[in-house]
């Protein structure tokens, strides 16, 4: 950068330089999801601006433990009685990646796919459960994600809507 002489060109000199500065951290802040250390379970991409390569991020189960977590105590259509789920927030997670959009495209090991509204994803609390009753769920049992609306505590979710948006063997989200 050019030396700035007199009181004026000083003054904006120190504009400028602090403006490039806060282009800079905030390009560092847009990358700044650590990269996976185990094996991935979810990849987001869309309209995020935190990635770990490639324009998506990627989680592991240490990383989505990371995030704000939520717990879920609840029947569901599929299984019998009450469980308790617990994973992070789906809110969370786009909050973690950047999420500039306002649906999440929701897409199941094998492809099926739903769209979320993170406006509901918020008012419910829904989460990505990983655990019911104190243990990781296997694919087998609806794992190793599962989109979960707490059923019991809001008599309105209790429909075929919401129950079509309950994916589980999540794979993968895009931000829209």
């Amino acid at each position: 950068m050019r030396r700035c002489n007199n009181r004026y060109r000083g003054s904006r000199c120190l504009v400028i330089a602090i403006l490039v500065a806060l282009v800079g951290m905030t390009s560092a802040q847009a990358s700044s999801l650590p990269t996976p250390r185990g094996e991935v379970m979810l990849t987001v991409s869309g309209d995020i601006v935190r990635t770990n390569g490639d324009g998506v991020a990627r989680f592991d189960r240490a990383m989505l433990r990371g995030l704000p977590q939520g717990t879920i105590v609840t029947h569901t259509p599929w299984t019998e009685g009450v469980s308790r789920f617990e994973g992070p927030l789906l809110s969370g997670l786009v909050d973690a990646v950047g999420g500039q959009g306002d649906s999440l495209h929701v897409v199941a090991l094998n492809d099926f796919a739903a769209d979320v509204p993170l406006s509901e994803a918020r008012d419910y609390g829904v989460i990505l459960a990983m655990r019911r009753d104190g243990e990781p769920m296997p694919v087998r049992e609806y794992g190793p994600l599962f989109v979960l609306y707490p059923f019991d505590d809001y008599p309105e979710l209790q429909t075929e809507a919401v129950r079509f948006r309950s994916v589980w063997q999540v794979s993968r989200i895009v931000v829209e």
